[in-house]
């Protein structure tokens, strides 16, 4: 049902994607992130996340085309996935306000591979709550100085440039951003973080972090407006990821029930398992449907898609965690075993629910934009 938003190059796009991302199902694809990095960077997909004039593969970047590629990577492995879309939201505060000679430098080098990006937002007081960022930038003659401590930071170790948002100023409008390389003076990745699931992340510190002053993306304090510009654009895609771990977890499930015999006959025979898979296919073809409808209404020239967003996201993270937890109870004691998809998928779906604003974030932003307030 969902097909009726793509269009024959979405759809050809869609297929492509499904046969290289074989390459790298997480059964078989190297654990090691920077290995990781470099065998998604082969498969050549960060064009997509470019403009042409850049090296891109379109003239614009495409938030459908994004969302195409971001379900066939999550399909097959939440890592690969977080390293692409990463690169994606690092690299687009550069194309929404770097000067061109930024974007000249910088974004063909992302749409070649050459660069890897991460989006250094989050710290340890300031998550959800961005205006309590303490970062703080200033600047000087030599140029600007950071100093600062950024927690769950995705991409950190393996990223060759970070994108960091800093205080230049007081409240939200004091708020800009910044092109750090990793080979900056006073940078570093502090620690690897272990989560629940595969995750490229960690914690950057920032010391007297000396970097030029062209380092400045768009105005100074215009920082806020930029990550909020950027988690727009993505935000959608997110709930892509969710519906790639939700159709793998089904797919496994169908599989199993369909082989595993109790009582005498296939799972599959069973009213109550037959019931558990038709709510799951609904939540995912309406999930599906939401993200598509967020992504073109980007593409169709919408400057601002916070509500759709969010809408999109909320449904899609929370529908995909009821999907999943219902196709490991049809394994039942092989689906908490190591080995088996849906466990690993069980642990990697957490996180959509969290990153680029918590379910209770976006159900703020719905209920605000029903009230008439300024989401």
């Amino acid at each position: 049902m969902a097909a009726s938003f793509l269009t024959p190059a979405h759809l050809a796009l869609k297929q492509r994607a499904a046969e290289a991302f074989v390459a790298i199902d997480a059964d078989v694809a190297p654990h090691d992130d920077v290995e990781l990095a470099e065998a998604v960077a082969r498969l050549g997909f960060y064009p997509y996340l470019v403009p042409q004039a850049y090296g891109g593969a379109a003239p614009s970047v495409e938030a459908m085309s994004v969302c195409v590629l971001r379900e066939e990577l999550a399909f097959r492995n939440a890592a690969a996935d977080s390293l692409f879309a990463v690169q994606g939201l690092g690299s687009h505060p550069v194309l929404l306000a770097g000067t061109e000679a930024q974007k000249q430098a910088l974004l063909t080098k992302v749409a070649s591979g050459a660069a890897l990006f991460a989006f250094a937002l989050t710290e340890p007081e300031a998550g959800s709550d961005v205006a309590a960022l303490s970062t703080r930038a200033e600047k000087t003659a030599e140029g600007w100085r950071l100093s600062g401590h950024k927690r769950f930071i995705s991409n950190a170790g393996v990223a060759t440039h970070y994108t960091v948002f800093a205080r230049t100023g007081e409240g939200s409008k004091g708020l800009s951003a910044f092109v750090v390389p990793a080979t900056a003076t006073g940078f570093r990745v502090a620690r690897r973080m272990e989560l629940l699931g595969e995750h490229p992340i960690g914690e950057l510190e920032l010391t007297d972090c000396l970097v030029p002053h062209d380092a400045l993306l768009g105005d100074e304090g215009a920082g806020m407006r930029l990550a909020l510009s950027t988690l727009d654009v993505f935000r959608s895609t997110v709930g892509a990821a969710a519906v790639g771990m939700a159709r793998r977890a089904l797919e496994e499930a169908l599989t199993y029930v369909k082989a595993r015999r109790q009582f005498g006959a296939p799972l599959a025979e069973l009213s109550a398992v037959q019931a558990l898979l038709a709510d799951c296919a609904v939540e995912l073809e309406a999930s599906r449907l939401l993200v598509h409808m967020a992504a073109t209404t980007k593409d169709q020239g919408q400057a601002r898609v916070t509500y759709e967003a969010a809408v999109c996201k909320l449904f899609a993270t929370e529908a995909a965690q009821r999907i999943i937890d219902r196709c490991l109870q049809v394994h039942g004691g092989n689906g908490v075993v190591k080995g088996f998809a849906v466990e690993r998928l069980y642990r990697d779906v957490r996180a959509l629910r969290i990153y680029e604003g918590a379910s209770e974030v976006q159900r703020l932003v719905i209920a605000r934009h029903l009230l008439g307030a300024k989401a």
